[in-house]
């Protein structure tokens, strides 16, 4: 009898899909009111003055301006410094 080798099945090919995180507005860009400055997952940029932070940690624009990026030395509860990147907009 002749027989054809079945082909199987594979267990590959259900990544999910990525979640587009990332800087949205760069510094020195203008921002308009609501936009999206940074999409990110936990707290790895700061919200600074005129930026608030969303549910998702996604950083937006509260007024029109200039987007601005600082690092600054901030105290944490145990006495340690720590290095956090702040978004401002000016």
């Amino acid at each position: 009898m002749a027989h054809t080798k079945s082909g199987g099945s594979t267990r590959l090919g259900r990544d999910s899909e990525g979640r587009r995180l990332g800087v949205k507005l760069f510094g020195g860009q203008k921002a308009k009111i609501g936009n999206i400055i940074i999409r990110q997952r936990g707290t790895k940029f700061v919200a600074g003055k005129n930026v608030k932070r969303g549910n998702d940690d996604t950083l937006f624009a509260l007024k029109e301006g200039v987007v601005q990026f600082v690092s600054k030395n901030k105290k944490r509860f145990d006495g340690n410094r720590k290095t956090v990147k702040v978004v401002s907009i000016v």
